[in-house]
């Protein structure tokens, strides 16, 4: 079951929750319904990975345990915030993700995630407990008109 709040206007958060589970097509429409086309195959790739590290590794795909998302755009930026409830993950702090060069080992399972994350969000933070991911994509900022002639 999924649960929503009210879409987000101005400085206001929308809230989205559901249930652990690796069906995450109706949630990312649910997100990205107000998303500028050219950004939406972008964003929805890094939201499915952030999703799926919640429900898969935050919660082991266990249905009692729900993932919850917060979303607003905020002064040109989009913002999610999602939220398991897990034992927490802390990035590897010799591990070079923010740069975009860490890539795992070719036989590694996991690990290719953090890359995209990074790749495609321009801030990507994780709380001190770990079960938080804060995801902010900055709008282009449109021209403005000038008044002078």
């Amino acid at each position: 079951m999924i649960s929503i709040s009210l879409r987000p206007v101005g400085r206001y958060w929308g809230t989205l929750s559901f249930a652990s589970t690796l069906y995450l097509c109706p949630i990312l429409d649910l997100l990205l319904a107000e998303i500028p086309a050219k950004l939406q195959a972008e964003l929805r790739l890094g939201l499915q990975e952030a999703l799926v590290n919640a429900a898969k590794h935050g919660n082991n795909l266990d249905p009692s345990k729900r993932v919850v998302v917060r979303f607003s755009l905020i002064d040109n930026q989009y913002w999610w915030v999602i939220s398991d409830q897990g034992q927490g993950f802390t990035p590897e702090p010799n591990s070079d993700i923010e740069s975009g060069d860490y890539l795992p080992p070719d036989e590694s399972e996991s690990g290719r995630g953090l890359c995209l994350l990074h790749q495609i969000f321009d801030q990507v933070e994780w709380s001190r407990k770990g079960t938080e991911l804060r995801l902010c994509k900055q709008m282009e900022n449109r021209p403005r008109l000038s008044l002078r002639r």
